[in-house]
């Protein structure tokens, strides 16, 4: 049954000694039961979208300010004052006079009580892969002008009466399969039931080889809402082209079509490797995917995916199940994951290809050393403090600062609750404290570096730390399984971690680690290892690089007596 949610939303401005404050009425009809969530209340001198859709990282931000809710009764008051932190201006008095659009929107949170016994209040994915401007049953108000003057008294209102609707699941199709487990591991430890999916794409002749096993290409990535760079069809000749901002492309939106459709005549063609490719959808209440490690703070993610979901994959589609015939690849979040599964699950997995891959060694945190900076956000001298870049372009110019990201974080949510990076990390990495939420490796206002956090980061997921310290023990299983690849001006700096990476790759012996380590010039975030074709054309063609070049691999490193010839027809 269709709900109506209407809310009136009152703002009061006051210009006092003190303060302005922003009063939010929240009317009996909206809910039965309590509200717990982040209010947010956006301004938006751009009229071309939503205030909800134009929080970003980069110089064409809008405003956003946000408010903690727990227990709010329907038909109370909410007070928005000096204590909202906001993005990009702190603070509701320093914003300049002027006409604005505004809106408010309510992050709804779930309560869990946790295997740790802990109790959270968190915002469980609801099928959006953690967008809080788009995630289904949030609040929001159509945007309104507002004439802001903060030298005078006035009232303004809203009403929040749209809700973001159920996000409908992708239908099966003869080569695309969709999978959905509750797993056992992440129920317990969430004490709700927790969910692991997969989209499934199966090979040329699947139906009509009914007796052969096939290996598993599993791509690792942020949450797939279908399985990506597929399609079936010639692109649409009434497509509208659009405009590529990041590689400045007019009908970028034509070139992915095609290369979708292109990927799709390959897969089906007679010289494909038969191979059953998969992606992994393991959004939680505090990112869109979970890293794929066993994390204190979102529990044990890497043995769910490792030993729930991907033997239920390979038990209904005729996987081979062992480990030498399992191998991962993905770019960005999913090139950590890949080296992550890889390290931690040696025997389960067969090649890793991390592609730009998130920071695998944390004395480059992207522009952070995390072992021997005092402060995130800026490097500090006796006379001045120089701000450290967190996003540029191939030519080195700078559009967002590190406090820039993790400002716009907290105003999006506290206790690591954005749903955004900076914060998954912390989550993912971080013990847990005594709230029940993640330590802060480092004050999310100020900076300041959590060195004894620090050390936990570093024994548990720096990656280069671990493969060097671990390596006696695990290297025979890792050796010609690893190979990086990144762009040498990665936008988020991603680069320098490989660097430290390889020079300890190249120091490893008994036995060497004969791995890959490879670096495009000037290429950005994010780069994998194709040197003949722009950037914008490679990184929509990770399962034809990276398939036919394990196929061709796995030869040197299957067991005796492997099955290498039935998948190959």
């Amino acid at each position: 049954m269709k709900r109506h949610f209407l809310v009136s939303v009152a703002l009061l401005l006051v210009n006092s000694l003190y303060a302005q404050i922003i009063e939010v009425v929240l009317p009996p009809e909206v809910s039965k039961t309590p509200l717990d969530g982040r209010l947010l209340i956006m301004l938006s001198k751009n009229p071309s979208a939503e205030p909800r859709f134009q929080i970003s990282d980069d110089q064409g931000t809008q405003q956003i300010f946000g408010i903690d809710v727990e227990g709010w009764k329907p038909g109370s008051t909410m007070r928005v004052g000096p204590e909202a932190f906001g993005y990009p201006v702190q603070t509701l008095s320093k914003i300049k006079s002027g006409r604005y659009r505004v809106q408010a929107l309510l992050h709804v949170y779930e309560t869990f009580k946790r295997k740790d016994g802990h109790v959270v209040k968190l915002p469980m994915d609801r099928g959006e892969g953690q967008h809080w401007n788009i995630a289904p049953g949030n609040l929001y108000s159509v945007p309104q002008r507002l004439d802001f003057r903060n030298d005078s008294l006035f009232r303004f209102s809203l009403r929040i009466d749209k809700v973001i609707p159920p996000i409908k699941d992708p239908e099966d199709t003869k080569y695309v399969k969709h999978i959905k487990i509750q797993s056992k591991l992440l129920t317990e430890f969430w004490g709700r039931p927790m969910y692991l999916g997969a989209h499934v794409l199966l090979p040329e002749g699947w139906d009509s080889h009914p007796n052969v096993k096939y290996p598993l290409a599993i791509y690792h990535g942020h949450f797939p809402s279908d399985f990506g760079g597929w399609r079936t069809e010639p692109p649409d000749p009434n497509l509208i082209p659009d405009t590529s901002k990041r590689f400045n492309l007019i009908g970028y939106n034509k070139i992915v079509q095609q290369e979708a459709y292109d990927f799709y005549k390959k897969w089906t063609g007679p010289d494909f490797p038969r191979v059953i490719a998969i992606e992994i959808q393991h959004a939680n209440p505090y990112y869109d995917d979970s890293y794929a490690v066993n994390s204190a703070n979102l529990g044990p993610y890497g043995d769910a995916i490792t030993y729930e979901l991907i033997p239920e994959i390979e038990k209904r589609f005729r996987g081979i199940g062992q480990g030498w015939a399992r191998f991962m690849y993905g770019g960005s979040t999913g090139g950590w994951e890949a080296l992550a599964a890889q390290v931690f699950y040696p025997d389960e997995y067969n090649g890793s290809y991390a592609a730009c891959p998130d920071p695998i060694d944390f004395h480059h945190y992207m522009t952070v050393d995390l072992y021997n900076d005092k402060n995130a956000y800026f490097r500090e001298g006796p006379f001045r403090n120089t701000m450290r870049p967190g996003h540029r372009n191939y030519l080195g110019h700078v559009d967002a600062m590190v406090r820039d990201m993790n400002h716009r974080e907290l105003a999006l949510g506290t206790k690591s609750r954005s749903g955004d990076q900076w914060d998954i990390w912390e989550a993912v990495y971080s013990p847990v404290g005594p709230d029940g939420y993640p330590v802060r490796v480092f004050d999310k206002k100020t900076g300041r570096i959590n060195k004894s956090v620090v050390e936990h980061w570093r024994e548990q997921y720096d990656l280069t730390h671990i493969i060097q310290r671990d390596w006696p023990k695990i290297g025979h299983k890792l050796t010609g399984k690893i190979h990086l690849y990144v762009g040498d001006m990665d936008n988020f700096y991603l680069n320098n971690a490989v660097y430290t990476a390889e020079d300890m790759l190249k120091r490893l012996s008994n036995p060497s680690c004969n791995c890959e380590v490879d670096y495009g010039d000037r290429a950005e975030h994010c780069w994998n290892g194709d040197h003949k074709n722009p950037n914008y054309i490679s990184r929509l063609r990770y399962h034809q690089m990276f398939i036919p070049k394990w196929t061709e691999e796995v030869k040197m490193r299957a067991p005796k007596g492997a099955d290498l010839t039935s998948w190959r027809y």
